[in-house]
Parts: structure tokens; C-alpha cells; sequence
């Protein structure tokens, strides 16, 4: 929606929104213009009444909500608000605050005031007078209602109860079922009293006419940081602000944040300058005027309330606020009016999600980019561990140091052909058995050694790259540092061994069940299907690649080769076969135990709460289905 361009009048000749002119400015308050509609010149707008004792003449108690009638309006608009009340944001990640505010703020915005707007045609129209500590926001409310509804005072700034003045009639729209539900509520007996922290106060007066409610808000740069939100919910669902700061308060960064909201959001607004001293006065108001127009608020209906102690029982005695009460006495005494102010505000509302929600939208990208990175980085380590696992397991690579070592022994001591003896051969002794399988035992853990240092080697080196690279991605190194530290860690080396062990089981079987035995050979020839598994184990290991063209491995003199043993036992197919499923066992149990390994880091990042790959994709719809359906 375009914004009202044109300037207010600067010619002094009657009451156009600029500081100082027309009749008010004898008696050093601001003339003042009712608040523009959307793409209107605010010179074009009636002059307002002046004199009625009723802070808001009653007026036709409802206006209309701008919202189409069939239904489809607001079938979309709750679909985008269960969409933004599902996202989850990763703590700590990129986007994970900036989403979580802005996650809160549409969905703060669409369930208490658009929402409501588009169910109900007879909302009463909810003007917010918020603004900086010390401004004189609940005397100024006192003063429109015509009675003191709100507490004012040292009091105020420490407390959070926002009070809303209303007509009896319209206190129940008020409660809980229908304006902002979460937040909880007083109804307020007899004299004016703050609530407890954090409650809303209803004042339900005569005073007020149907249809209109005046909501006095926490103090926008309150020391309380959570002040500050609760003002910003309750400006989110009013229909116009009254925005109140001091002449020694209004060039604030926190005044100008607020009042910036108001105009990308093209909210309905007027702006008070109070404690206004008469030295200096036309400086200070064009300095605000130049402040206002710099910041695209040109458009702004201004006020000013002179420094005064002119307050009694919590209000002005004189005819301090006059002109803001005749300014709301024209903005709620018409239909028209009243229906041009609340649709100027719910349609710039519905205009600022063209770009709030896309902004809601790159944050969840960006924590979707993240996830993405996070999760590379655990496949590639993995990956590498893989192929580094793969490697080592067939280039020979083992057959070194103590492996090395226990198979020459073994080799050199004549166990190997040993194993193969005839039936009918003498039975070793008690000492050369026992020798023989201290031997056997050794070459034995020294094969689940090098097996476990190969594998626990990768996943270390795994675990340290995910970390490395987590690091990197903000929020990453709380994450893996999460992963590291879940119960069950630590538990590869044992699992590891257990796992081979299983294994050289499974092999052992598969040469008693599926080799010799079913050979001719096996008539005359038994084995010890321990050895046999070893020296299988030895040739899968890449035994003949290592000894094969010279190289660093060529040391072992044994002479015998674990291949041409096997052929001798298995034949060279049934060889093949029993190496085909041994290797294919063994990958499989070493993929267990990487995907085991695996698990802390994927487990962190589905337990962090990054969106879906496609949530980003259905805000993005989600925006096109907003924009067609108005």
C-alpha cells in the first residue's frame, strides 16, 4: 500500500498536522488533522471538533473489519499462522534469534489482531497511547477519559499492568476468549490500581462510548527489557497509536525504533510531544518535525502539550489535551472515519507481510543452510573413514609391526603345515600343543589389534573432523560438544573387538561347513579350523599384495604363501567364494559400527530443532497464496 506522500501545510493558516499554527498555538498547544487513509493528503481531512466535555463522542458503536466475506481470506491466513507457530529454530545457529523474534512478532500479530478482525465485522476500535517513561501517558488517558482509569507517578515504570478504558458494553470482547488469550487479566473495582506484574487491567467506565478503547501501555524504553515486548504486543493489535515522548526524550533510539515500526507497517499513528517548555519551543518542535519527516513520518498527525503542573487527581485541569481529545472524538464520532483508520492499519499489517514473512523466511533458510553443513560434515567424515577403513583392510597396509611379527612366528614354526596333517599323523605333545597355541593365540590378537587400531583410527579421525568443522558454523561447537559428551560414548575399541571376534566366528564356520569337508581331500587330511581362519584372515588382509614385487613388506621369509595353502585346502572357486562373503561380512559389521559411531552427531541435529528442507519453500507459498487471495 503507498504511504501518504504530501507534506502538512506550512503555511500557518489553520490546523494541518504542522507544530505551532492555527488557533491552538495561542494558547501553546498543537493544532493537530485527523489520521490519514491510505494514499490521502492528511490537508484533506476535516478539521475536529472542538469542545465536548466526553473525552470520545459515542459515535456508530462498531466499524466494519477489511476482510472479504467468503471465507477463503481467512482459511489462508490461518494456514500461514499454524505454519508460524510450528517453525522450530536450532538454538544458537545462524538465524535461531533473529527467527525466533520474528517467528513471535507475526504470529503475536495475526492471532491478536488481524485474525480477529477478519471473524468479527464489530471489533471495537483499540487506540494504544504508548511512549517513553515520564512522558505523561497515564495522566494523558486519565485526561481523555475524563477520569482517572490508570495510575500515574514513580509507580508506572516499574511496573508492567497496562490499563484499557472501555465502554461496559465492550469489556467482554476484552477478555480472554477474544483479545489476546495468553494474557492474563483484572477487572478493575472502584479506584484505579495498578495490576501485578505482567497483568492486563480493564477499566470499564461510562465514560467511554461503545465501540472505542483506550489502552495506556509499559513505557517503550523501560529499564525492564521485558517492558518493552509487552508494549510492542500490545501496539502489534491496536488499530491506532498515540505515541507520547518528552522534549528531552524524543531523539531516543528507542523512540525511533517504535515510531519506524509504525511506518513500515503504514500504522495509523499520531505522535505527542509532552513537557514541552516555552523557551525554545519553535526550535524544539521543527527540530522533532525535521526528525519526523527524515524518518518518513511526515504524514504523522503531531501534537504538543506545554510543560505544565496544571494536574490534579491524576489529570489535566485545564484544556491541556483538548485538542488530542477533539483529534479522537473526529477519529471515532464517524463510521467512516473510524472504518478508514482501522482499515488504513490492518491493511498496511496485511502489506508489511510481504516482507516479513520472506524475512521470516531467509532466517529459516539460513538455519536450513546450516543443517545442511552440520550434516555434510558428519557424511564426508564418515565417508573418509570408510574408504579409509576399505583401504586399509586389502593394501597389505596391516601386515606390519606386531601383526607382522605373530605371522612369521607362526609361520616359521611349521603350525601352518602342521595344521594340515594326515589323520593318521602322531598327535603332538602336551608342551609343543601348548606352545603351539600360545602361538596361534597370539597371531590371533595381534589380527583384532590391527583391526581395532584401523578402525578406531577412523572414527577418532572422524569425530575430530566433524568437530573441526562444526566449529566453524556458529552454534556448532555447542552441538558437537553435546554429541561427545551423550551417554554410551566412548565404547568403540570394545565394540570393535567384539565385532571381530563375531567375525573370525562366522569364518571359522563357513570352512568347517563349506570347505575341506566336502573335498575328497578331507578323507585323508584334517585341519584346525583356527589356523585355517587365521591364514584366511592374513590373505584377506592383503597378504599377497604386500609380498608381492618386493617392497616394504618382502621381510617375511617364511616362504609360505596363506594363498596357496588355502588353494591346496578350499580349490581356487570355493576359495573365492568363502573370501567374497568374509569381506562382505567384515564391511558389514565395520559399516555397524560407523553408523553406531555416527549416531551422537546425528542425534544432536535432529534433536536441535533445524526446520524441514521445505518450510522455507511453504512461508515463500504461503506469501504468493496471501497476496492472491486479497
Amino acid at each position: 500500500m503507498t504511504r501518504p506522500s504530501a507534506a502538512p501545510d506550512t503555511s500557518g493558516s489553520g490546523p494541518t498536522g504542522r507544530f505551532g499554527t492555527g488557533p491552538a498555538a495561542t494558547s501553546d498547544q498543537h493544532s493537530h488533522a485527523s489520521a490519514p487513509g491510505p494514499g490521502e493528503d492528511p490537508r484533506a481531512i476535516a478539521q475536529a471538533r472542538r469542545g465536548p466535555t466526553v473525552p470520545v463522542p459515542a459515535g456508530p458503536a462498531k466499524h466494519r473489519a477489511p476482510a472479504p466475506e467468503d471465507g477463503r481470506f481467512e482459511q489462508i491466513l490461518e494456514t500461514l499462522r499454524r505454519q508460524i507457530r510450528d517453525l522450530e529454530f536450532a538454538e544458537g545457529l545462524p538465524g535461531s534469534e533473529e527467527g525466533r523474534v520474528l517467528q513471535a512478532d507475526v504470529l503475536a500479530q495475526l492471532t491478536d489482531y488481524v485474525l480477529p478482525r477478519v471473524r468479527r465485522p464489530d471489533i471495537p476500535l483499540l487506540i494504544a497511547v504508548a511512549g517513553s517513561t515520564g512522558a505523561g501517558k497515564s495522566t494523558l488517558v486519565n485526561s481523555l477519559v475524563g477520569e482517572q482509569v490508570t495510575t500515574t507517578g514513580v509507580r508506572r515504570p516499574t511496573t508492567n499492568s497496562p490499563v484499557l478504558a472501555c465502554n461496559p458494553a465492550d469489556v467482554d470482547w476484552f477478555g480472554e476468549a477474544s483479545f489476546i488469550p495468553s494474557l492474563p487479566r483484572v477487572r478493575q473495582q472502584g479506584l484505579a490500581m495498578p495490576g501485578k506484574d505482567g497483568m492486563l487491567v480493564l477499566a470499564a467506565t461510562e465514560a467511554m462510548p461503545p465501540g472505542v478503547a483506550l489502552l495506556d501501555t509499559p513505557d517503550v524504553d523501560s529499564a525492564v527489557a521485558a517492558h518493552h515486548e509487552f508494549a510492542a504486543k500490545f501496539l502489534d493489535a491496536a488499530d491506532l497509536w498515540v505515541f507520547v515522548t518528552t522534549s528531552t526524550r524524543y531523539a531516543d533510539a528507542r523512540v525511533w525504533e517504535f515510531l519506524q515500526v509504525a511506518r513500515d507497517r503504514d500504522t495509523s499513528l499520531s505522535v505527542v510531544l509532552s513537557r514541552v517548555p516555552r523557551k525554545g519551543r519553535r526550535q524544539l518542535l521543527d527540530h522533532f518535525g525535521a526528525m519526523l519527516e527524515a524518518n518518513g513520518l511526515g504524514g504523522a498527525t503531531r501534537f504538543a502539550i506545554p510543560e505544565t503542573d496544571q494536574i490534579q487527581g491524576e489529570r489535566f485541569t485545564s484544556n491541556v489535551a483538548d485538542h488530542i481529545r477533539e483529534f479522537l472524538a473526529d477519529v471515532a464520532g464517524e463510521a467512516e472515519q473510524r472504518d478508514r483508520v482501522s482499515r488504513r492499519t490492518f491493511i498496511g499489517v496485511i502489506d508489511s507481510f510481504r516482507t516479513r514473512i520472506p524475512e521470516l523466511a531467509r532466517q529459516v533458510e539460513a538455519q536450513i543452510e546450516a543443517g545442511r553443513a552440520l550434516g555434510s560434515a558428519v557424511d564426508d567424515a564418515y565417508a573418509t573413514a570408510r574408504r579409509r577403513i576399505d583401504t586399509g583392510l586389502g593394501d597389505g597396509s596391516l601386515l606390519r609391526g606386531p601383526l607382522l611379527a605373530r605371522w612369521q612366528e607362526v609361520a616359521a614354526s611349521g603350525e601352518l603345515a602342521r595344521s594340515l596333517r594326515g589323520k593318521r599323523a602322531r598327535r603332538s605333545g602336551r608342551a609343543e600343543q601348548a606352545e603351539r597355541g600360545q602361538r596361534v593365540a597370539a597371531l590371533e590378537d595381534a589380527v583384532r589389534d590391527a583391526l581395532e587400531a584401523l578402525v578406531v583410527s577412523a572414527c577418532e579421525h572422524a569425530s575430530e573432523e566433524i568437530e573441526g568443522r562444526w566449529r566453524e558454523v556458529p552454534g556448532g561447537q555447542a552441538m558437537a560438544s553435546r554429541a561427545l559428551n551423550q551417554p554410551g560414548t566412548g565404547l568403540l575399541a570394545q565394540q570393535t573387538r567384539q565385532e571381530i571376534a563375531e567375525w573370525q566366528r562366522e569364518i571359522a564356520e563357513m570352512t568347517t561347513a563349506s570347505g575341506a569337508t566336502k573335498r575328497s581331500v578331507a578323507r585323508f587330511v584334517t585341519f584346525d579350523p583356527d589356523i585355517v581362519t587365521l591364514i584366511l584372515i592374513i590373505d584377506l588382509l592383503g597378504y599377497e599384495q604386500s609380498h608381492s614385487g618386493g617392497g616394504a613388506h618382502a621381510a617375511d621369509t617364511s616362504g609360505t604363501s596363506p594363498q596357496r595353502l588355502l588353494k591346496g585346502l578350499f580349490g581356487a572357486q570355493s576359495l573365492r567364494s568363502i573370501g567374497a562373503t568374509a569381506r562382505d561380512n567384515l564391511r558389514r559389521r565395520v559399516l555397524g559400527l560407523l553408523q553406531r559411531e555416527r549416531v551422537p552427531f546425528d542425534s544432536a541435529l535432529a534433536s536441535a530443532g533445524i526446520p524441514s528442507e521445505d518450510t522455507a519453500v511453504q512461508l515463500y507459498q504461503a506469501t504468493y497464496n496471501l497476496e492472491i487471495a486479497r
